[in-house]
């Protein structure tokens, strides 16, 4: 079967049809017909012609001196045109197997490999504890005026209980005219609970609390 030119696309298109199903040109060992067609075909010609991209970085792979050695007999060219060659297929039935593997069992090896370290890497992520955000927040909770209960109102405002919510330290704080305001501190943990809520939730006590406020809010 004739390549025809294999610097054009229909040569090059023939010659990766015969490499499907052959290691070499000729035969089960790099020849002088490999060296000649892979002379003719000049440089790698890409992913479009896989078979013939394996074979040519296969044939590349070789020093100059090794290629020196190789027996056989050069594919036949035509004087005055542009490079032709011939290939002649074995006639052995095994003639089908690749010594090398082809592309498409490398794709299938690499692609198992990279499943295999994806799914290594989830398993020890999802080993490690995942990191709790949580805030500090200091709130200032107003009363309607001097005779509010203080210490009712902060009862009460402790009463309120939520996943991911922890009350801390409180103190009276001077306004103005007799007026306190409780000051007091809590840590919340930030996918649970947000401030607006937790400050509608305060106040819901609505005869002791006039308003809320967020006096500090950081990050822990």
């Amino acid at each position: 079967m004739a390549f025809g030119d294999v610097k054009t696309p229909k040569g090059l298109g023939e010659l990766n049809k015969h490499l499907a199903a052959n290691s070499y040109i000729e035969g089960y060992t790099p020849s002088k017909a490999d060296l000649s067609v892979f002379e003719a075909v000049g440089k790698n010609p890409g992913e479009k012609f896989v078979h013939v991209q394996r074979w040519y970085r296969h044939i590349e792979s070789f020093t100059p001196a090794e290629r020196s050695k190789w027996t056989g007999q050069a594919v036949p060219q035509v004087s005055g045109a542009k490079p032709t060659v011939a290939a002649t297929k074995p006639a052995d039935d095994d003639d089908d197997v690749d010594l090398f593997g082809s592309d498409e069992e490398e794709d299938a090896e690499a692609e198992r490999l990279r499943e295999e370290r994806v799914k290594a890497y989830s398993e020890k992520k999802a080993k490690k504890p995942a990191l709790i955000a949580k805030s500090s927040v200091l709130l200032d909770v107003k009363p309607w005026d001097d005779e509010t209960d203080m210490a009712k109102m902060e009862e009460l405002v402790r009463t309120v209980q939520m996943d991911g919510l922890l009350w801390g330290a409180s103190k009276l704080v001077p306004l103005a005219y007799g007026i306190k305001k409780l000051q007091i501190m809590c840590v919340i943990e930030d996918e649970k609970i947000s401030v607006d809520l937790l400050g509608e939730k305060i106040q819901e006590f609505e005869d002791y609390v006039q308003s809320v406020d967020v006096a500090a809010f950081n990050k822990i």
